[in-house]
């Protein structure tokens, strides 16, 4: 928006960031909406989506009226303002949001319709889904429970008839399985923009195992109907085979008889007609072969299926029959053949006949040496095997021929003459029949000897490679199978890992849900990877010189050990990303601070998960919160309360509201303590356990107050405050008591209740408590106001004086109960009164007096009311009272009495008695007889005396302001004041010069002179107006100044460290020359005993720092008592002149130490009222009375009292007395400033 327009309307910037707010809120709430997928098909993803969609919705719901405010601060703006340019813009920004709105809420509405319908829908796939499991598992009961096919007319009509009732069962679920896929395709077309992987994956799934059922049935239907065509052609071809078989044998008969004729081997002619005939007779064995060896093996089957029957015993006896008479034709075919062969030249036959064979054998040696290897995969085995089953039928078949031929020889060799072997061999030399024979019966024998040991080898060969095939493809199965069950596993899991959806798209609230799922599913892969290990190992087996798998099984191998390994990557990865996903944005995380900070800003966490926050405008970082840094900013206008009690007190209240502990019961405080298991006082917790603490805490004030409380943001406020009290180094630790006392100090209880709880806290099981838990519970509270930069008022960081002042209390037990410490806690000690006044401010804050303020005029008064019990009808206002601002006729040591909540009539009436009673009473007896509003602690640990002696509840007159909220920089030095105190008192301690006392009244007077005068002194050289207001300001000034001047500062204060050392060792001697006891050293001055260098510089630089603070405090509450008084006389002079015949009754004194009587405020009833006086920071008795700066004091009143004689008995104009008493007042203010500065009147 331009800058002009802002400038012109100014309310516009409000506007402006309110609709920024809920504009951005808008947005990260449509973002969010529409990153929300659901599981379709899950019913409970989805159930819950309903109700985060409910929840979103009643969240928006609520803000509404914020939507309303808005609406309606714009309509009004646009009637305020005339500027058309600013009316467009409010317009277009209305309109926009207003768009937002409605579109953001129809979503909403929309999205919540759809998703009850993907529940419909989603119940109706699942029930349908649930109906075709349960029929695909019958269906696979049905498929397992098939028996092997029977060869038996009854047993297939049987089967055949069971398969028939299976096909048309299969046709009716297949309604079933129609149902699914049509729930399914509209689940995925309605609502593809959600997860429908897992309807896409049983889908498959159903669809696959239903098309491999649907297989089975076909096959098991074409076997059927195969083995029974089968059956019914059996008899009929064996009929046929064996009347074949019949008419072969005949043929066979004849064929041999004519072959055994006399002289038939003699006629050549003959010999070729019967060697034909045989040749057609062979020609049709071996034609039939093949029917044989089919009907043999059909044969087999049907007697397996008639196992036990006579129908087995009568094929049994016909296979038989057959085989025999099978056997019989093939010798019968033989021996025609060898006699038809045999002639005068026989022994040349049978050794072509043997050379035949001989080369046969050669042939097969070689085709089984071909068929080696075996081969590396279950198909090529299994093929090798079938190739073998045919050679061996081969050797089967060709054994009769080579046996026959072998007894022929046997016979030939055995019957042959020796004349007719020597026709065989006709030689070129004349041999001797003896040698003739030799060399026949030598060939034949070896040719005969060459055949059956070639037979034998082959045989046996052809055995051991059947053996080898057989090994292999058992082998082989096992491995496929197991490779085969691998890999339906692994594509089962690569489903479920292809199933998952990316981190970034789970929500938050599921991430640790996923993450046990993904760790159940890693334990479930636990046997898959046994069974990688056991598929790996069948594959060793295989040793390269037995069988080398082939590179097809090998890439396999290769496939599921990658995909293994991918999918433990896959499950390890997503179990990391989890974790870091649930780590930086689960319910542990500090994921949802991160919206706690606004641009520039952005939320950041150190290693040791402590927090800061980056300004990117800047570049800079820093370890408070944007906001608490604004909170401390605006503490900064509390400084101008006069009173330490109530400064403090207004700041706490103020940190109070904004971390939205006013909100928090102590009940529900100790719940999410107990629910949290947060016993171990002493135990640490880190920077994830406060968070938790806090996030139950203000989870349930957001419950209870929703409009009130933002979480991310009161957690992360609540956790810098805390860290900012009690771990300034952001170590990232605290103590569990420590986060007790910082969160129950500030919740919303009774006062005593908040007294037991923390008394309970350190308390023994007994219930009593000693020294050191004692001290444990005050230093862990005086870190409280120690934060604020208020420690000094509260009697210091050292608490040992508080609990001494708490044992002295109870006469010095070792232990107290809790009784005795909440009657110490009722007298209020100086330590803790910060917390009572706490509630009374709290109490007052609504409270409302029916009376006129006397200074400011306000009625009613709101807060506060301090009323007079010295003048009747005489009150204050909390706001007059604080600044210090003064009525006429009033002392400063009158007793006054505070109310925080309306009087009553009896008060009123008490309230008149004590004036009356008052009024006879001196201004002498109010300053003698002072009353301490609460228990003062004695301590010489920190800081000069400068508001001790105090009355009240800490009713400090300060007119210095307090510390400003501490920042960073701030932190450290008031650690390093208290870590130089802390020195100092182990100094003191060591030796033996610890204090039980204060300052002596006339070292303190003398101190206060010696800071008057160097006051008086700079009078002429600084502007009251460029002092500092507070301790933390004038280290911040002295940081900033230049390094010479700081230098020149510390070397006139070490200057003037000289001169006190020396006047003070002066004052001892005087003190021992006449014999009196030895002064007790002022917490100031140790003692010149041996210590170390470093320890010396520690001491020195603290004091030092004391030193200087105290004086600048003075040098300011003296300007501003001077720059007052020097106003009401003035002022007063004014008075005089314009109005001669008024009364001349005048008062010009200052109100700076009001004195009060508080009340307790713990219930909203009003509680009795103590009356106490008081008395000023200067005033500690009778002796002090006479000091210097008293009797200026009356030195003034004095004068004024003459001033105010002068003028009762004159009724007109005396300008020249007038004149002459205001001469009279200046060199009375001369005097003043003449004894201030005197050194004599100091000595």
């Amino acid at each position: 928006m331009p800058s002009s327009v802002l400038l012109e309307v100014p309310a516009l910037a409000d506007f402006n960031k309110a609709w920024a707010e809920l504009t951005d809120w808008l947005s990260r709430l449509d973002r969010e909406i529409k990153a929300q997928r659901v599981t379709v098909g899950d019913l409970d993803d989805i159930n819950d989506m309903i109700i985060k969609q409910k929840a979103i919705l009643q969240d928006l719901e609520q803000r509404r009226p914020q939507l309303d405010e808005l609406i309606t601060a714009a309509q009004n703006l646009k009637n305020k303002t005339s500027n058309q340019e600013a009316r467009t813009i409010i317009t277009d920004r209305i309109e926009k949001i207003q768009s937002q709105w409605d579109d953001v809420h129809g979503y909403l509405q929309s999205r919540r319709q759809q998703l009850h319908e993907m529940q419909k829908d989603s119940t109706q796939w699942l029930e349908a889904k649930q109906e075709a499991e349960q029929v695909l598992e019958q269906a696979k009961a049905k498929l397992e429970s098939w028996k092997d096919i029977s060869y038996t007319v009854e047993a297939l009509k049987k089967q055949n008839t069971e398969l028939k009732q299976f096909s048309k069962e299969i046709r009716q679920w297949q309604m079933n399985i129609e149902v699914v896929n049509d729930v399914a395709l509209k689940l995925l077309h309605d609502y593809s923009a959600d997860d429908t992987r897992k309807v896409e994956l049983m889908t498959d799934n159903i669809n696959a195992t239903w098309a491999t059922i649907n297989k089975r049935v076909s096959e098991r239907e074409a076997a059927l109907e195969s083995a029974l065509l089968m059956l019914q052609e059996f008899y009929l071809d064996l009929e046929k085979f064996l009347a074949w078989l019949t008419e072969a044998e005949t043929t066979a008969n004849v064929l041999q008889d004519a072959t055994h004729k006399e002289k038939t081997l003699e006629d050549p002619q003959m010999v070729r007609e019967l060697m034909k005939q045989w040749q057609d007779l062979q020609a049709e064995i071996d034609a039939h072969t093949d029917i044989f060896h089919n009907l043999d093996e059909n044969g087999q089957k049907i007697l397996r299926s008639l196992e036990g029957s006579e129908d087995a015993v009568l094929l049994q006896r016909r296979l038989d029959n057959m085989n025999f008479r099978w056997s019989e034709l093939r010798k019968k075919s033989l021996n025609i053949r060898s006699h038809l062969e045999a002639s005068t030249d026989q022994w040349k036959r049978l050794h072509l006949s043997l050379q035949e064979l001989l080369a046969w054998l050669q042939l097969k040696e070689d085709e089984l040496k071909q068929q080696a290897p075996i081969g590396g995969d279950l198909p090529t085995v299994q093929k090798q095997n079938d190739v073998h089953r045919t050679f061996k039928r081969e050797l089967k078949t060709k054994e009769p021929v080579i046996m026959n031929a072998l007894e022929t020889v046997r016979l030939f060799l055995a019957d042959q003459p020796i004349e007719g072997l020597e026709k065989a061999y006709p030689e070129p030399r004349e041999l001797s029949p003896e040698e003739r024979a030799q060399n026949v019966t030598k060939v034949l024998r070896r040719q005969s000897d060459d055949v059956r040991t070639e037979w034998d080898k082959l045989n046996l060969r052809s055995a051991d490679w059947q053996k080898k095939i057989d090994d292999a493809v058992e082998r082989l199965q096992g491995l496929q199978e197991a490779m085969d069950e691998l890999d339906l596993k692994l594509r089962q899991a690569e489903a479920f890992k292809g199933s998952w959806q990316p981190v970034g798209d789970l929500l938050i609230d599921s991430l640790q849900d996923h993450l046990e799922k993904v760790k159940v599913y890693r334990a479930e892969m636990v046997p898959l990877k046994e069974k990688v290990h056991q598929v790996n190992e069948l594959a060793h087996r295989f040793a390269p010189a037995d069988i080398q798998l082939s590179p097809y099984t090998l890439s396999c191998l290769e496939d599921l050990n990658t995909r293994w390994k991918v999918l433990q990557v896959a499950i390890d990865e997503r179990i990391r990303q989890l974790h870091e996903a649930h780590r930086d944005f689960g319910p542990t995380s500090q994921h949802f601070l991160t919206t706690s900070v606004q641009g520039p800003w952005e939320r950041a966490i150190s290693p040791n998960k402590v927090p800061y926050y980056i300004n990117h405008e800047t570049q800079t970082t820093c370890w408070d919160h944007p906001k608490m840094t604004e909170l401390y900013q605006s503490l900064a206008d509390l400084n101008n309360v006069r009173f330490s009690a109530y400064r403090t007190a207004m700041k706490l209240r103020r940190l109070q509201k904004a971390l939205c502990l006013d909100l928090l019961n102590l009940s529900a405080a100790c719940d999410a303590l107990d629910q949290h298991n947060l016993k171990q006082n002493d135990q640490p917790m880190d920077i994830l356990q406060i968070i938790n603490c806090l996030t139950t805490i203000y989870d349930r004030l957001e419950q209870e107050h929703n409009n009130l409380v933002n979480v991310p943001l009161c957690v992360d406020m609540c956790l810098n405050w805390l860290l900012n009290v009690y771990d300034t180094g952001r170590t990232g630790r605290i103590r569990v008591l420590s986060f007790k006392t910082g969160v129950v100090s500030l919740c919303k209880a009774h006062l005593e209740d908040k007294y037991r709880y923390l008394f309970k806290q350190v308390a023994s099981s007994t219930g009593f408590c000693d020294q050191r838990r004692l001290g444990l519970l005050l230093h862990d509270s005086i870190q409280i106001p120690r934060q604020l930069g208020e420690v000094a008022s509260f009697g210091g960081s050292n608490i040992e004086p508080s609990v001494r002042s708490c044992f002295q209390f109870a006469n010095n037990k070792p232990e107290i109960e809790a009784a005795l410490f909440l009657d110490w806690m009722r007298l209020e000690p100086q330590s803790m009164v910060w917390l009572p006044v706490l509630h009374r401010v709290a109490a007052a804050e609504t409270a409302k007096h029916q009376a006129k303020c006397n200074i400011c005029k306000e009625c009613p008064i709101i807060g506060f009311r301090y009323r007079s019990l010295k003048h009747f009808n005489y009150d204050i206002c909390q706001s007059c009272f604080f600044s210090g601002r003064v009525a006429k006729g009033h002392k400063m040591h009158y007793p006054m009495v505070e109310y925080c909540t309306p009087t009553t009539s009896g008060e009123d009436v008490r309230d008149f008695a004590k004036v009356l009673k008052n009024k006879f009473r001196t201004k002498r007896y109010f300053a003698k007889h002072p009353r301490m509003g609460y228990l003062p602690v004695q301590t010489v640990l920190e800081g000069d005396n400068m508001e001790t002696p105090v009355t009240l509840i800490n009713f400090w007159p300060v007119d210095s302001a307090p510390a400003s909220s501490p920042q960073l920089s701030h932190d450290d030095t008031h650690s390093r004041i208290e870590h130089y105190a802390s020195r100092l008192a182990e100094m003191e301690n060591s030796n033996g010069s610890y204090l039980n006392d204060s300052i002596s009244p006339n070292e303190s007077i003398d101190d206060e002179h010696l800071l008057i005068q160097h006051y008086c002194q700079s009078l002429n050289q600084e502007s009251p107006l460029s002092q500092p207001r507070s301790p933390a300001q004038i280290l911040i000034s002295l940081e900033s100044e230049e390094r010479g001047e700081l230098e020149r500062i510390l070397a006139d204060l070490e200057e003037e460290n000289r001169n006190l050392q020396a006047e003070y060792d002066r004052l001892k001697q005087q003190h021992d020359h006449k014999g009196l006891s030895p002064l007790p050293s002022p917490p100031e001055m140790m003692p010149v005993s041996p210590q170390s260098p470093r320890d010396a510089e520690l001491i020195a630089e603290a004091k030092l720092l004391r030193q200087h603070k105290g004086r600048l405090e003075a040098r300011m509450q003296i300007l501003e008592d001077h720059n007052k008084q020097l106003e009401s006389q003035l002022h007063r002079l004014r008075q005089l002149l314009e109005q001669p015949q008024a009364d001349a009754k005048v008062n010009g004194t200052t109100l700076s130490s009001p004195s009060t009587s508080l009340q307790r405020s713990d219930s909203s009833q009003p509680m009795l009222l103590r009356v106490v006086g008081s008395q000023t920071s200067e005033t500690m008795g009778e002796d002090d009375l006479l000091s210097p700066p008293q009797d200026t004091s009356t030195g003034l009143e004095e004068v004024m009292e003459q001033l105010n004689n002068s003028f009762p008995s004159f009724r007109g104009h005396n300008v020249g007395s007038l004149f002459h008493m205001a001469d009279d007042l200046g060199r009375a203010m001369e005097t003043l400033v003449t004894v201030m500065t005197d050194d004599k009147v100091l000595e």
